[in-house]
């Protein structure tokens, strides 16, 4: 008896200690407070025509060279995303406007890892990049870490007048008269005519009667 309640006890110990492990892990994949706190470093300007900040969404691409995995992080202006050591937390993002050229895709972004300045310390959050990296323009601003690296795909805003996609517009665009959709009537080829008689040859004349003897 005794050793059945022992075997129970030690049970219960392995199961709640699970638990402990399970919450753990579980909260390890938070944002940490050290890194939510840091303060942005950028104040961000409202535009008088494009979505405003707080509604825009920026993709983002993340790669871990050890393992040459590729993801990629949606994000809203102001969200931050831990995958692993690593934390993405993103500010704002732009787009030029419609008629402005070249066309430019750009977000202001911050990497923070856990890792050890050297060997002789714990790991902790380092903040690793902080500025605008630009799709079209990936050589003005990288990000230089050794395992991570984190560029621009899109930024989700629009300006007034973008809100028609093309196809919309060639839908909507004037058509010829005419029952929608039916197949326009090609002009018929004009019926032939009959071929004209050949001319027939014209009659002799009939010989004239001789007089007859008197």
């Amino acid at each position: 008896m005794r050793w059945a309640l022992a075997l129970m006890a030690i049970a219960a110990l392995a199961g709640c200690k699970r638990g402990g492990y399970d919450q753990a892990d579980a909260t390890a994949t938070d944002v940490p407070k050290a890194v939510a706190a840091t303060p942005i470093g950028i104040s961000t300007v409202e535009s008088r025509f494009g979505t405003p900040v707080k509604d825009r969404v920026v993709t983002l691409g993340l790669l871990n060279k050890r393992n040459n995995e590729e993801q990629d992080l949606v994000m809203k202006s102001g969200e931050a995303r831990r995958v692993g050591n690593v934390v993405v937390r993103v500010a704002t993002c732009e787009r030029t406007l419609p008629w402005e050229t070249p066309p430019e895709v750009g977000a202001f972004v911050q990497v923070f890892v856990e890792e050890r300045a050297n060997t002789n310390e714990q790991r902790a959050w380092h903040k690793v990049f902080s500025g605008w990296l630009f799709k079209n323009s990936p050589s003005l601003n990288v990000v230089e870490h050794p395992v991570y690296d984190v560029w621009v795909k899109d930024c989700a805003m629009k300006f007034p007048g973008e809100e028609e996609t093309p196809a919309a517009s060639a839908s909507t665009a004037a058509k010829p008269a005419g029952k929608p959709g039916a197949p326009v009537a090609k002009p018929s080829a004009p019926a032939a005519q009959p071929a004209a008689p050949a001319p027939q040859p014209a009659a002799s004349p009939a010989p004239a009667a001789e007089d007859a003897p008197e």
